[in-house]
């Protein structure tokens, strides 16, 4: 009456298949070593592809630094050409020219 109650709430006694058993012990033995070498492959690849995106990115980081300091040289030069003014004294005044910027 016992096993009756325990079988009716989903409990199962555990019964012992002969051979069974220990050929479903061997197949998932062979699943688990599966799925952990599947997942050390992908984990592999997975650290591949950071070390390899890591790598493009301070490639470009370096690229950009390089563009900023020529921007920067090229601009320094550009407002020393534009700093120029000349003047000309017309009677008792000076007449300067260079103050307006070209391209305005």
């Amino acid at each position: 009456m016992t096993q009756d109650r325990y079988a009716s709430l989903g409990f199962q006694n555990r019964r012992s298949n002969g051979l069974l058993a220990p050929i479903m012990w061997l197949g998932g033995l062979i699943a688990a070593v599966a799925a952990l070498t599947v997942g050390a492959i992908l984990a592999v690849f997975t650290a591949a592809a950071v070390a390899v995106i890591a790598l493009f990115a301070s490639v470009l980081v370096f690229f950009a630094g390089l563009a900023v300091r020529a921007r920067r040289k090229v601009t320094v030069k550009a407002r020393r050409a534009d700093d120029v003014i000349e003047a000309t004294k017309v009677g008792d005044t000076w007449v300067t020219y260079g103050w307006e910027r070209q391209g305005r």
